[in-house]
């Protein structure tokens, strides 16, 4: 592994208006280090843009002396902006979080997750190809991969070391392709690339489509909530710190460049699980959530739970249970997630509390 120090860095960080990608550049703005970072976004309206609008206003107010910032608005869809893009602030790193994200949206919309996932994250590896070629070149492209890979493999935790060649959604077949594209390109252009495979990422400002966050929603309105697989359904419900703890570790330490036996590059590629390895049972789950919505005052302290639940069967693309294997994460990087669901879903409904009033 080579170490990559962050001083004095350009870092591009795609879907940076994004859950993931604004709380990894609050994350860096807030850490002392001397960086620039440079945020795209398309700003699109898969969900309240106005939740974007927020985020992007705590990264302004964040940005200051030592530490730069600048937002491009764009699609990493649009090749020619990508090129300029690179042409202009030649990033030291890529952190690609830039994506079309869900699994059931991608039933009816295919073709987003085709122009997003496929043909953006060709251009970001096209624009990296060409740096090299420009001279010192993209040092780590660090982009999002999904537990969505595992599909229905039965075998528990998913470690990387797993076959994933049996997509259950759209989404999930992206995010594979994705991977390797990544390692063609590695191998290739001797490009260091490392993939992470999130695994159910929640918390404050999060996605509104998420789970916990639409049952909240749902809730503070009165309605009822529908619980997937009869509440058959485990998660690796993974909190925001932690994810976002890992992308900064994994950005220090890029694949090593090595020549193999032929005389020709073995690919500097990486994949690696974030999850938090402790799967909870998803009634649990809505359990606690529960309990710190009323902590928090967004419900009332009688509220009915029981009659504004419904059991319902499994959706289509959905798996009934997702659970990590972050040994490696933790063998390479010392880290593993820790956060507890209690205390972060506490942390959310303080937020959705202050958020909405």
């Amino acid at each position: 592994m080579t170490h990559i120090s962050l001083d004095h860095k350009t870092i591009l960080i795609t879907g940076a208006a994004g859950f993931i990608g604004a709380n990894l550049a609050l994350r860096l703005l807030r850490s002392g280090i001397p960086v620039d970072i440079v945020g795209l976004d398309s700003l699109n309206d898969y969900y309240d843009p106005a939740l974007k609008d927020y985020r992007l206003n705590q990264i302004q107010a964040a940005s200051g002396e030592g530490a730069g910032w600048k937002f491009v608005r764009g699609s990493i869809a649009d090749k020619a902006l990508v090129e300029r893009v690179f042409s202009e602030h030649r990033p030291d790193l890529v952190v690609n979080l830039a994506a079309q994200a869900g699994v059931r949206y991608s039933i009816d919309h295919p073709e987003a997750y085709i122009e997003s996932n496929i043909v953006g994250f060709f251009n970001i590896l096209e624009a990296c190809r060409r740096s090299y070629a420009g001279g010192g070149g993209v040092e780590h492209l660090v982009y999002a991969s999904s537990s969505s890979v595992y599909g229905g493999n039965q075998k528990v935790p998913f470690s990387t070391e797993d076959r994933v060649d049996g997509p259950v959604s759209l989404y999930a077949a992206t995010k594979k392709s994705d991977e390797l594209l990544a390692h063609a390109y590695s191998k290739l252009y001797n490009i260091p690339s490392t993939g992470l495979r999130f695994f159910t990422v929640y918390g404050p400002a999060g996605r509104p489509d998420m789970f916990y966050y639409s049952a909240t929603q749902k809730l503070a309105r009165g309605e009822s909530i529908q619980i997937f697989n009869y509440g058959n359904c485990k998660r690796d419900f993974t909190y925001i710190d932690d994810i976002v703890e890992g992308v900064v570790r994994v950005m220090q330490g890029a694949p090593e460049r090595k020549t193999g036996g032929d005389g020709l590059p073995l690919p500097p590629y990486a994949v690696y699980n974030i999850g938090g390895g402790n799967p909870e049972n998803l009634l649990d789950y809505v359990t606690v959530l529960q309990e710190e919505l009323v902590r928090a005052g967004v419900l009332p302290e009688d509220y009915d739970f029981e009659a504004h639940k419904a059991l319902v069967p499994m959706q289509p693309g959905d798996v009934p249970v997702t659970y990590a294997d972050a040994g490696a994460l933790e063998r390479d990087f010392g880290f593993c997630p820790r956060t507890g669901i209690r205390e972060g879903l506490r942390s959310f409904a303080r937020w959705y509390k202050e958020y909405y009033g």
